[in-house]
């Protein structure tokens, strides 16, 4: 069988950019999102699949940031594929990027998102049928498991928690808070950990960060409410150019999703990651204090 991947043209936003002049890196999760839906219609259409039993959610993403975008007046490119079938999911696997003119391409991210059929009335799982098997057959090359992401986010520093509110704006068609909204609040908690540095860093120079990695679980649905729920996020690493921040989302003692962000020093003259001054990073690290202070 030929296997081929799915190609997906992405328009850019001008609302897409960063305070860097970057695409921020939520919106690469949305154009995914965009392509994992044209690729869907596209495979079912072609098995003669009207309408799947049921809808899917993401349970899982694994997003590698590798170049900054800038805003352009042609499309992005998404090419998707399936790297794993199994009784009650699959994976997809994406790479955004733009075609050069020596015939390579620029990579941005490449990315892995893994679906859970289920049913819409209750809400229940359910196992891919046959008919949606056969459908995304055509699109699959081996790869390797996405794996679970595991944190470990104490409770107990009130300055490491944020309030997360729901807008009506952020939910999908099921109800729920759609899965790209779960990055941007936890891109707002991160920002408020930040906020907690401004008076250890004042006597260093302006240092920028980027994301270059994030991994997602999504573990319950998030749903609209007055009330807000419940943000904690830790750095619980830091390297020479790099540092860690794991978060979750709570609802009292229940986990709704986590992540895990390696974030890069990042000199927005240059355009390239840095190492921050002598004492930069020790600032940091008494500032956070807790188990990264002790482990320093």
């Amino acid at each position: 069988m030929l296997v081929v991947r799915h190609r997906y043209e992405c328009p850019l936003r001008w609302a897409d950019v960063d305070m860097l002049g970057h695409v921020n890196n939520v919106r690469y999760v949305d154009y995914l999102q965009e392509a994992r839906s044209a690729l869907l219609r596209a495979c079912l259409n072609a098995a003669g699949v009207e309408r799947p039993e049921g809808g899917y959610v993401v349970v899982r993403h694994q997003v590698t940031f590798l170049a900054p975008l800038l805003f352009r007046s042609t499309a992005v490119s998404i090419e998707s594929w399936v790297t794993e079938i199994r009784a009650g999911s699959f994976t997809l696997d994406h790479e955004i990027f733009h075609d050069t003119e020596d015939g390579g391409r620029v990579v941005y991210v490449r990315a892995r998102t893994v679906l859970a059929p289920f049913m819409i009335e209750t809400g229940a799982p359910r196992r891919i049928s046959d008919a949606e098997r056969t459908a995304l057959a055509p699109y699959a090359e081996l790869g390797e498991r996405c794996r679970p992401v595991q944190v470990d986010v104490p409770r107990d520093d009130p300055a490491a928690h944020f309030p997360v509110h729901v807008r009506f704006s952020d939910l999908d068609i099921y109800r729920h808070v759609n899965n790209v909204m779960y990055f941007e609040y936890f891109q707002e908690s991160r920002i408020a950990v930040f906020g907690r540095l401004r008076e250890a860093l004042r006597e260093f120079p302006r240092i920028n960060v980027v994301v270059a990695q994030t991994d997602m679980e999504y573990v319950a649905p998030i749903t609209l409410r007055a009330t807000p729920y419940d943000s904690w996020s830790v750095v619980t690493r830091m390297g020479n150019k790099s540092m860690v921040i794991d978060a979750e989302i709570v609802d009292g003692e229940q986990v709704l999703a986590r992540s895990r962000n390696v974030l890069v020093f990042f000199d927005a003259a240059t355009q390239t990651s840095v190492t921050p001054p002598p004492g930069y990073r020790e600032a940091i690290i008494a500032a956070l204090g807790g188990s990264l202070a002790e482990s320093a």
